[in-house]
C-alpha cells in the first residue's frame, strides 16, 4: 500500500506546472534529424571502429570535444581540456587490453544553480571494437554510437535550458567513457579517479545501444530494456516508471534486470562501476540484434524516430532527478558481481 501511494505521489509531483512544461519544452530540441546527422559522422569509416586508443578513436573524441566547445558547455577539468587521460599502464591491467594505447574519457559539465555539489551523471561509451582481421570496419552505430549521440543531444537540451535561465538545480556531468568493450576500462578509471567525489554523485543514467530493435520486440517496437533501476533505490525506480508513464509510455522490459540472467547484462556496461560504489543507476538498452559486434552495425539501420523518443525519456528522467527538491535516497545494499572461474 505504501509503495502504491508513493508512486502515485511521484506521478503527481512530476505532473505539476512549470517543471513539467519546461521539461517538454527543452526535450523538443532533441530531434531525429540531429541524432542522424551526428551518428552518420560519429559511426563513419573515418573513425575506423573507434578501437580504444586507436587513431580513429582519437578522431572521434575530437568530434565530441568540438561539439561541446561549440555549444558552450564547459569542461569540469578547466579550460579547453575535455579529456580525462586513461593511461596505457591502467589499461594493461585488464586481460583483454594489454596491447592498447593511452586513451581518454570525454567530460562536459553544467553547474547546478542551487545544489552544485550534487552531481547527476549521464554516461555512454565512446569506443567500439575497431576493425576485423580482414580489414572490415566495425562502425558501431548502435553500439554505442546511438548512446553517444543521445548524450550530445541531452547535453544540448540542458544547455538551451540554462541559456534561458532554466538551468538544473543539481550539476550534470556528461561522461563519455572509453574502453567499455575491453572491460569497462574508462568508467572504472573514472570511479577510481573521480573528478567529483563519488559520495556527491546522485545517480548514473547510462545509455548503451538504444537505436535498434531486437528480435523479441519486432512486433512491438515501443519498448526499452531497463536494468538496475531498483537495485539500490526504490525511489529511483518509481520515479523512472512515473516519468515514462507521463512522457513516453514505453513498455519497459526488465528481462535483463535479473543479475542471474545468463547474459549478465547488469555487470556488462559502465553503470556497474557506479553501482558497485552504492550510486543508484539506470541502464537503458535495446537488446542484442543480428548486427551486434559486426561490420553490419551501420548508421543506416538505426530507427531514428525511436532513438529520438528513447533519448527524450533519458532527458526527462535526468531533468527530474536534477531538479527535484530532495536527492534520490539509497535504501538497498549493493550486490557485488560474483566472478565465475
Amino acid at each position: 500500500m505504501k509503495k502504491i501511494f508513493f508512486a502515485a505521489s511521484m506521478l503527481v509531483l512530476i505532473s505539476c506546472g512549470t517543471n513539467r512544461d519546461l521539461s517538454l519544452k527543452y526535450a523538443s530540441t532533441i530531434t531525429a534529424e540531429e541524432l542522424k546527422t551526428h551518428l552518420f559522422i560519429y559511426a563513419s569509416d573515418e573513425h575506423e571502429g573507434r578501437e580504444t586508443g586507436s587513431p580513429g578513436q582519437k578522431k572521434a573524441v575530437e568530434y565530441l570535444k568540438k561539439f561541446y566547445v561549440k555549444e558552450g558547455i564547459a569542461s569540469p577539468l578547466g579550460g579547453d581540456n575535455y579529456f580525462q587521460e586513461v593511461p596505457a599502464s591502467f589499461i594493461r591491467t585488464f586481460p583483454r587490453g594489454r596491447k592498447l594505447n593511452d586513451s581518454e574519457n570525454v567530460l562536459a559539465f553544467i553547474k547546478g544553480s542551487e545544489k552544485p555539489n550534487e552531481i547527476v551523471v549521464v554516461s555512454s561509451h565512446l569506443d567500439h571494437i575497431g576493425m576485423t582481421q580482414d580489414g572490415k570496419i566495425n562502425n558501431g552505430a548502435d553500439d554505442d554510437g546511438s548512446g553517444t549521440v543521445a548524450l550530445l543531444e541531452i547535453a544540448q537540451a540542458f544547455r538551451q535550458a540554462e541559456k534561458k535561465g532554466h538551468g538544473p538545480k543539481r550539476s550534470l556531468l556528461f561522461l563519455h567513457v572509453t574502453g567499455e568493450e575491453r572491460g569497462l576500462i574508462g568508467s572504472d578509471y573514472y570511479a577510481q579517479n573521480p573528478v567529483f567525489p563519488l559520495e556527491n554523485t546522485v545517480t548514473d543514467l547510462n545509455i548503451d545501444m538504444i537505436g535498434r530493435v531486437d528480435p523479441k520486440h519486432k512486433e512491438n517496437t515501443n519498448y526499452l530494456y531497463l536494468v538496475g533501476s531498483d537495485k539500490l533505490s526504490t525511489e529511483l525506480h518509481d520515479l523512472s516508471e512515473a516519468i515514462n508513464k507521463k512522457y513516453t509510455n514505453f513498455e519497459f522490459d526488465y528481462l535483463y534486470n535479473d543479475e542471474a540472467h545468463p547474459s549478465r547484462i547488469y555487470y556488462r556496461s559502465d553503470h556497474y562501476n557506479f553501482a558497485k560504489h552504492n550510486i543508484p543507476v539506470i541502464f537503458y538498452f535495446n537488446g542484442i540484434h543480428e548486427d551486434y559486434h559486426r561490420p553490419s552495425d551501420t548508421p543506416d539501420k538505426i530507427n531514428y524516430e525511436l532513438l529520438e523518443k528513447r533519448t527524450k525519456l533519458v532527458f526527462h528522467t535526468a531533468w527530474e532527478v536534477a531538479n527535484r527538491k530532495d536527492r534520490i535516497i539509497v535504501d538497498k545494499a549493493v550486490k557485488k558481481e560474483e566472478k565465475s572461474e
